[in-house]
């Protein structure tokens, strides 16, 4: 059987598909024909429902859960790993409501939570989120919403910090900041969606046994990012909760579901959004 499986270049994702993709592991039976797209893209192409296995953002599935069934295994959650809002100069939180705002897409996360925090700030850019700081440099937007590893390299252009949608999630709840996650098409069986858990949680094992097995996969599609950048990335998206959400993990996403949801941020999403056995 073969299922389509779409996931972002960025190195957390590579690191976590390279040998599901690359038949390094037992796939049980299962092929997959896999691309990768930006993050929005992704997010964009699931509200049509004709992707099998997808990464998207937790802001995105509550416009596509009825089509998506959350899986277990290849989420990126955690601590101290959120989105940052960064600017050319120092700003008051005060200023934000008046400020050109520049996003990494309009369904990402980091949007979603800085609609939380910020609801009145409503003056925003969709860019490409490797371009946000750029802009930030030209002066095209007054603040900016960075992502991946754009938290490793904006203060070496002379940008600065204004807050951290992590730090405010973590002080607001107390529990890990849902970011983006691997969903699969209701259509799927269910016996093959568990499959396709395993199948990711044995190639995250096989990656973390043998790291340089995935590196030219990695290197290849993470745009000149510096290893040490690199290294710094999956360590911080890649963490336990990738390899299961756990109680915790699924506590923090039905929480972002229920503010978001009662600011009304987000539709009413269906009762059953985790794949269970």
């Amino acid at each position: 059987m073969k299922l389509t499986l779409g996931f972002s270049p960025c190195p957390n994702d590579t690191f976590i598909f390279d040998a599901m993709v690359h038949g390094r592991i037992d796939t049980e039976g299962l092929k997959f024909d896999y691309f990768l797209a930006d993050i929005e893209e992704l997010n964009k192409r699931a509200f049509s429902g004709d992707v099998d296995i997808t990464k998207i953002s937790f802001y995105a599935y509550a416009y596509a859960a009825q089509n998506y069934l959350i899986l277990d295994s290849g989420s990126a959650l955690g601590h101290k790993n959120g989105p940052l809002l960064i600017s050319k100069r120092r700003m008051e939180s005060s200023e934000l409501i008046d400020a050109r705002i520049a996003i990494p897409g309009k369904y990402t996360t980091a949007n979603l939570l800085f609609s939380i925090f910020w609801p009145e700030a409503i003056n925003k850019t969709e860019y490409l989120f490797s371009d946000i700081e750029e802009a930030l440099l030209k002066e095209e937007v007054d603040a900016g919403l960075i992502i991946h590893e754009s938290r490793f390299t904006y203060h070496k252009k002379g940008l600065q910090k204004i807050a951290d949608m992590g730090e405010y999630w973590e002080k607001f709840t107390r529990l890990p900041i849902p970011l983006g996650t691997i969903v699969i098409n209701r259509k799927v069986p269910v016996e093959t969606a568990l499959k396709v858990n395993r199948i990711i949680n044995r190639s995250l094992e096989y990656a973390y046994n043998d790291s340089l097995a995935s590196y030219d996969f990695i290197l290849s599609n993470a745009q000149e990012m510096e290893n040490t950048v690199m290294n710094k990335h999956i360590k911080l998206f890649v963490n336990k909760y990738t390899s299961n959400l756990g109680r915790d993990g699924k506590k923090a996403i039905r929480e972002l579901y229920r503010i978001a949801r009662g600011k009304m941020i987000i539709p009413e999403l269906p009762e059953e959004i985790f794949l269970t056995k």
